[in-house]
């Protein structure tokens, strides 16, 4: 009985080429050479060409890989971009302000953006995929949920560390909060509120994600002079944006047959 061999796979760019471009860090050019070595050779391209085609190949590459990567880093979830947000006509809000919004025009004068609405209509959506066309800007970028920001405030006490934890948010371009005044402030959160307002106000952009609007954050902090003057800056001049509409998470919801159901039970 003869048993037959596998063939070997042929590298189409050759082992010497490929462990040169492993060598200069350019191994990911390996995935697509022979395409474009293919396509150089019906184009007719010039070494010149060819050798622009491939190092535009690799900057695209790494720029994505960079944008990936500081992306994480910052916290914003992958799959909540601008191409994933599934804008459904049964959600109301201001198109033409979401469109100006995407400019990040806002981030140039330092002002602010309230995205505003029920539960589950896409707000933190909508705040990530800003998070990440200005990573893809360049800009440096943080998400924090509101109650575990406050808690990492909190924690930098017992080290000593606050002062340098309000040096980083406010050195942020582009700081989004998400969930905010879901719960009451205590005195510790109320005060790291108005820092954070204080020190970022007309310096740097912050995304302010809440099922509450201004006027009820008040009720919920523990002191009403240092909220109010911590409001009173937020909104002045804030761009708010107010999505309406029903929640994904019901619209995502498998409606069951109940005659199914019975002859399940069957």
């Amino acid at each position: 009985m003869t048993t037959m061999t596998r063939p070997v796979p042929v590298d189409p760019l050759g082992a010497d080429l490929t462990r040169t471009l492993r060598a200069l860090k350019l191994g990911g050019m390996a995935d697509t050479l022979p395409e474009r070595l293919h396509l150089a050779r019906q184009q007719h391209l010039g070494h010149a060409a060819f050798l622009e085609l491939v190092l535009a190949d690799e900057v695209t590459r790494r720029e994505s890989r960079s944008a990936t990567l500081r992306a994480s880093k910052a916290g914003l979830d992958a799959t909540m971009r601008l191409d994933t947000f599934d804008d459904q006509p049964d959600l109301s809000y201001d198109r033409q302000l979401w469109s100006d919004l995407t400019t990040l025009r806002f981030t140039e004068a330092g002002t602010g953006v309230l995205i505003l609405g029920p539960v589950g209509v896409g707000k933190t959506h909508l705040a990530t995929a800003l998070g990440h066309i200005a990573i893809r800007r360049r800009l440096t970028v943080a998400f924090h949920r509101a109650d575990k920001l406050f808690t990492r405030l909190r924690a930098s006490r017992l080290d000593n560390t606050l002062d340098a934890e309000i040096r980083r948010l406010t050195s942020i371009d582009l700081l989004i909060i998400d969930d905010f005044a879901l719960r009451a402030l205590d005195t510790t959160q109320t005060n790291d509120f108005y820092e954070i307002v204080v020190e970022r106000h007309r310096r740097a952009s912050t995304i302010w994600v809440s099922n509450r609007e201004p006027a009820e954050w008040l009720a919920l902090t523990s002191d009403a002079l240092l909220a109010q003057s911590a409001i009173d800056r937020l909104t002045s001049g804030a761009h708010t944006l107010i999505v309406e509409g029903p929640s994904y998470r019901q619209r995502a919801r498998v409606t069951i047959d109940p005659r199914s159901e019975i002859r399940n039970a069957r």
